[in-house]
């Protein structure tokens, strides 16, 4: 979550006139410069940025000197303006700030500003240099500047679009489109709109066209489709323009047009295409880069793509040469005609293939066109002889061909195999198992030569290796792989790896995302633990807590909190005992890495930021607090408070519903329950996914709603309300779906499953392949029944019907689905009738049982039909191999206990392939359990760690005597791993025993213990809980929580559930609060709303602020500046009590003196004194902060 606040521009104006006012003489501003007496009109005028244009303009050519400030003082001063140093710094503070919080203002100002000040503030924009100048010891970062403008939501957008308004009738085109580069880059998504192609100047020279439309074409995959047909539209018109073709007969299309075009080419018309003339589409070819560019064009059509074959087929090219081929990038994926095509050809039609994968959808015709290929380039040879020249279309073969293979032939072809991408789990254990035939023994050469493949190696095999290999092999790029390992077959590496002893590698050798795994156990033992080894790995929160509990007493906190994922384990005591300046001094270090800290290490961030600085607490920290501390901001705050808000992800961090209605009822006060325009979209940032729906459908005005919908799409959670509000707004703007065209169609694409089925039929009609592409980007999500069914019927009306086998019994008259319809229904799957499933042939099943199995929209009938297929192909149960158990995935859950204790199941892994599922009965589950132990002959006390891991959840089937069998020297480094496990209440208690072997009295657990137990501290006792300090209620995890039983949870103290945090206070059950008492209850809610567990500090939002330290060195901190200070109107009774100087703001401490309120200043930073530099009073240099 990013949060930082935009900080204001350059208030430096101020400090460099300052010089001078010690000595101010009557002749000063003889000879001043003409364009500092223009700079200083603007400063009388109240035009600030301007006259920092000025500045920047004059200093560019000129030297500043001290003379010079003492001149434009004299100046201010001959023209009766009288300022006091503060008065003035809060004036321009105040007018830059108010350009960041209000852009549009900003973009009236540089409207205003004259030729000379609009050429100043583009160049400043177009160039990357960091333009850093020293003034009298005072820095001026223009470098810094562009940065804080650029990254302030709304200012992008002003200076965009005064950037079109202006600058092309005033800078040269060239300079023009380096900025327009710059502001685009920044965020194509929310600018390239279909509205800005008509913003775009006409005629442009061709150098800076051909610069403006690389831009483009660099941001193809972000621009909407509308916004490219709109920019195709501008872009064919320049070059139609210059052609020199006059017949309508004749293409204006030429070798250099397509170049320009680069991946806009895929929206030429068909007809355009087909004119193309045969010398120019080959001399297009023939250049080299030419092949990279067709590798781009992911959104190109059948029909596009055989248009352009033919038009290449016309020239000199002959479409049956290998180097041709070679030049078609992403056109290789239609290649028609296959008719007397040789062996030779195919396999490198075959190879050039691979890259198809990138393709936006059309990928069932690629499969087939694969599958045809494939059966050429075998021919009269063998499957053994020709494996290693197949490419990846190798992943079409069936797990009976794959069987048919010899391990010499495998091992003959492992460069390919381990490269390829798309292998099915089942099929990888087939070609693993038949490598490590050949192979023999399991070394660091054999599994360096695996690749993807190494998913197929058993974790008995890697507890069998040598550590020395294996962690060799984690060292390497072998290391790439373990990632995609089964946790079964990490926890068999790390048991040879981590805290094996004897001088075999450790802990520190686990390398990066693997690091997590290593149990809290084996890292207690590790030595040689520092924050600089800890930089690259990713840490588990219980991991972090132990390491920066560790390693905080040798470590200063900047080592600590820069040290990669270490900062997840900082405490609240840790928090707590940072000084005023020290917590200032690191808080970039937690704001630069908030979305690994939890809510409730936020929330104690936040309260120290109160403490120390109440004004300077930041929005997203406010939202942290309890709820009356934001409502308290007054409403001159109000764009801050939405900029600070907009940045962070307010699901994840105010966790309590009632809360976040709270925190939105003060959102929705600041926006006036209204969006104007889309400088507010871009102000509002991600709030807009919480705003109610009553203000998405009456509140965002027409100009803001094109912004506010792509702000719209990525909302992962909308409501069922907001859904239905955005449906309506939809249909007001681009009419029925009957009525859209196709690029609105895919603009739409995420919001298609707002529509009823109805509504979808007539997009499923028009654009079938649309429809499929937006169902096919929606993983991990079950979209609604309604949008299913379209793309169902979509699917089965497209289908191509070929003479199939003789129907099954009882299929008769039932159209069966196919490998083509499964493939491209993906979730779609599940509008089958089991009937359906039933009927399906067995080539089709075998090719498809692996897709089948994954989709999670199944209901019982419909698995129950395809168990009955698998044994019908395969026959029963017990003839069942790994792979074919594997393969399965869901349909698995169909198999009853009978058929379960038929399985061979003594491999872990295939126990740990069932066990991935969540949806196993109690007598399924012991099935399981009891089936591993049998068919592997283990006995409970022979289990070894990666046993324990991949029996998974049927691990909670144990009974308690069984689970005291379990050796500890196991169990103690798979603690993590058990404690994800959602166990019964008994189960956990014996887990809980067994942990207490492990790592002492429950009363002496620190909160990196009971983090790393998880569910298991759910089975502490109802006195163990009671005991229990209150500082470590925040840190059970969620999980834990929810496992409590209600009627020992309702035994923890108002002073416990007070201190659970904001998290565990969230994840508190309906039967757990409704036996609470009302003391406790009201303990919760204050958990809930993120109360200080230390009430003194729980002060109303009113109270005297606290002391502010005089040296931050943190520039996010920015103080407000309220409107009687900037205006003057004070009371100085008020001054008087900060017992400072009269320009003292209201919210710094007290005393304050000039010094630290330079310090203070956001935008500045206090640089030591350099030698023979020019200091300010405080002894130091100022300069914009970085």
């Amino acid at each position: 979550m990013a949060s930082q606040e935009p900080r204001p521009y350059a208030p430096v104006l101020f400090l460099f006139l300052s010089h001078g006012v010690a000595s101010l003489g009557a002749n000063s501003s003889q000879d001043l410069h003409p364009l500092l007496q223009k700079m200083a009109e603007e400063i009388i005028d109240g035009n600030y940025l301007n006259a920092f244009l000025d500045l920047i303009q004059f200093q560019s050519s000129h030297l500043w000197t001290a003379d010079l400030s003492h001149g434009v003082l004299a100046y201010l001063h001959a023209r009766n303006v009288t300022f006091t140093i503060p008065s003035l710094q809060a004036a321009v503070e105040h007018h830059l700030e108010q350009r960041l919080y209000q852009p549009q203002k900003l973009r009236e100002d540089l409207r205003g500003a004259d030729a000379g000040q609009f050429r100043t503030a583009m160049q400043c924009l177009g160039e990357d240099k960091k333009d850093r100048w020293e003034l009298e010891g005072i820095v001026i970062d223009v470098g810094e500047i562009r940065k804080q403008a650029l990254q302030s939501p709304g200012v992008d957008r002003s200076l965009l679009l005064i950037t079109l308004e202006r600058c092309f009738q005033e800078l040269s085109p060239l300079e023009c489109v380096a900025v327009l580069s710059k502001l685009l880059r920044g965020a194509p998504g929310r600018f390239l709109q279909p509205g800005l192609p008509a913003r775009l100047p006409a005629g442009l020279r061709e150098d800076a066209f051909r610069n403006l439309s690389a831009v483009f074409k660099d941001l193809y995959d972000q621009t909407p489709a509308r916004s490219q047909r709109a920019l195709y539209s501008w872009m064919a018109g320049a070059l139609r323009a210059s052609s020199s073709a006059t017949d309508g007969s004749a293409s204006w299309v030429s070798a250099e047009t397509l170049w320009i075009l680069g991946r806009y080419m895929v929206h030429l018309p068909l007809e355009e295409i087909t004119k193309i003339s045969p010398m120019e589409i080959g001399l297009f070819i023939s250049y080299d880069n030419a092949t990279k560019q067709l590798d781009t064009v992911y959104d190109i059509t059948p029909e596009l793509a055989q248009a352009f074959l033919e038009r290449i087929g016309s020239s000199d090219f002959d479409m049956r040469n290998a180097s041709t081929v070679h030049r078609l990038g992403l056109l290789v994926c239609f290649y028609g005609d296959l008719e007397l095509l040789d062996a030779a050809l195919a396999r490198v039609l075959l190879h050039q293939m691979i890259k198809c994968s990138r393709l936006r959808g059309f990928q069932a015709g690629v499969q087939k066109l694969k599958a045809d290929l494939l059966d050429i380039a075998t021919g009269n040879q063998t499957l053994n002889e020709t494996l290693g020249s197949l490419s990846d279309a190798i992943v079409g073969l069936t797990l009976r061909q794959l069987e048919s293979l010899s391990p010499e032939a495998v091992h003959g072809a492992i460069a390919t195999l381990s490269q390829v991408s798309g292998w099915a789990r089942s099929q990888v254990i087939i070609l693993s198992a038949k490598y490590l035939a050949h192979e023999k023994v399991l070394s660091f050469h054999s599994v360096s030569q695996m690749g993807v493949l190494l998913a197929g190696v058993g974790a008995q095999a890697f507890a069998g290796m040598d550590p020395r290999a294996l962690a060799q092999v984690l060292r390497s790029a072998g290391s790439l792989h373990v990632s995609s390992l089964s946790p079964a077959q990490q926890q068999g590496i790390l048991s040879k790896v981590a805290g094996a002893g004897g001088g075999a590698p450790g802990a520190l050798d686990v390398p990066g995302a693997f690091f997590k795994e290593v149990s809290l156990f084996d890292l207690r033992r590790e030595l040689g633990l520092n924050s600089t080894v800890l930089q690259e790995k990713e840490l588990r929160r219980s991991q972090a807590l132990f390491l920066y509990e560790l390693l905080s007493q040798t470590s200063r906190p900047a080592e600590l909190l820069s040290a990669g994922q270490l900062v997840k384990g900082v405490a609240c005591s840790h928090i707590d005992a940072m000084g005023a300046d020290s917590f200032l001094a690191h808080f970039q270090y937690f704001e630069n890495n908030l979305s690994l800290l939890s809510p409730y290490q936020v929330n104690c961030l936040a309260w120290k930021a109160w403490e120390v600085s109440r004004s300077l607490t930041q929005p997203f920290l406010l939202a942290a607090l309890p709820a009356r501390y934001l409502a308290a901001v007054p409403a001159s705050r109000c764009a801050p408070l939405l900029i600070g808000l907009g940045k962070i992800q307010l699901d994840s961090l105010v966790l309590d519903p009632h809360k976040r209605t709270l925190v939105l009822r003060k959102v929705q006060q600041c926006l006036n329950n209204s969006i104007a325009d889309e400088y507010t979209v871009d102000i509002v940032g991600n709030l807009l996914c919480h705003l109610p729906a009553a203000v998405i459908q009456h509140g965002v005005s027409p100009r803001a709603w094109a912004t506010a919908l792509h702000g719209l799409r990525a909302c992962p959670d909308l409501s069922p309300e907001q859904r239905a509000a955005v449906r309506l707004r939809l249909l007001e703007q681009h009419g029925p779906p009957q009525n859209w065209t196709a690029e609105t169609t895919k603009d739409l694409g995420p919001f298609l499953v707002l529509f009823s089925g109805d509504e979808l039929s007539s997009v499923a009609a028009k654009f079938p392949d649309i429809l499929q592409q937006a169902a096919s980007k929606m993983v991990g999500i079950l979209p609604p029944k309604e949008f299913l069914w379209a793309v169902f019927e979509s699917v089965r009306n497209s289908s191509e019907r070929g003479p199939g086998a003789a129907p099954s019994p009882g299929c008769h008259g039932v159209e069966a689905p196919s490998s083509d319809d499964i493939f491209k229904l993906a979730e779609a799957n599940a509008c089958w009738a089991p009937q359906d499933l039933r009927c399906l042939e067995e080539a089709t099943f075998l090719r498809s049982v692996e897709l089948l199995g994954a989709v999670g929209g199944f209901l019982r009938p419909q698995l129950t039909a395809l168990k009955e297929k698998a044994i019908q192909v395969w026959d029963t149960p017990s003839y069942w191999r790994e792979h074919h158990i594997v393969s399965l995935g869901r349909i698995a859950l169909a198999l009853n206990e009978s058929e379960l204790e038929q399985l061979d199941l003594s491999s872990i892994d295939t126990v740990a392939s069932l066990s991935q599922q969540s949806e196993w009965t109690p007598g399924q589950a012991k099935s399981i359990l009891q089936g591993f132990l049998e068919d592997s002959g283990y006995s409970i006390q022979d289990l070894k760690s990666f046993h324990l891991v991949g029996l998974g959840t049927t691990l909670c089937a144990m009974d308690v005597t069984e689970i005291s069998l379990i050796q500890i020297a196991e169990f103690r480094v798979v603690v993590a791993r058990i404690g994800t496990l959602p166990c019964s209440t008994h189960v956990l208690a014996e887990f809980k025993r067994k942990a207490e072997v492990v790592f002492g009295d429950p009363t002496k657990w620190s909160s990196s213990v009971l983090q790393e137990l998880g569910t298991i501290a759910a089975g502490l006792t109802k006195e163990e809980l009671r005991v229990l300090d209150k500082d470590l209620m925040p840190y059970f995890q969620p999980s834990a929580i929810r496992c409590l039983p209600a009627e020992i949870f309702k035994e923890l103290s108002a002073q416990q559930i007070a201190a659970l945090g904001p998290e565990n206070a969230a994840a508190v059950t309906p039967a757990q609060r409704r036996l609470l008492r009302a003391l406790q209850l009201q303990s919760l809610q204050l958990a809930l709303d993120g109360a200080k567990t230390r009430p003194w500090l729980d002060a109303p939002p009113s109270a005297s602020p606290s002391r502010t330290p005089s040296s931050p060195s943190h520039p996010g901190y920015r103080p407000a500046v309220p409107e009687d200070v900037v205006h003057g109107t004070r009371q100085s009774h008020q001054l008087r009590q900060c017992g400072a100087s009269a320009g003292c703001p209201w919210h710094t401490a007290c005393p304050l003196d000039e010094c630290s309120l330079w310090r203070l200043r956001p935008g500045l930073r206090l640089l030591p004194r350099s030698p023979g530099g020019h200091s300010t009073a405080c002894g130091g240099t100022l300069a914009l902060a970085s």
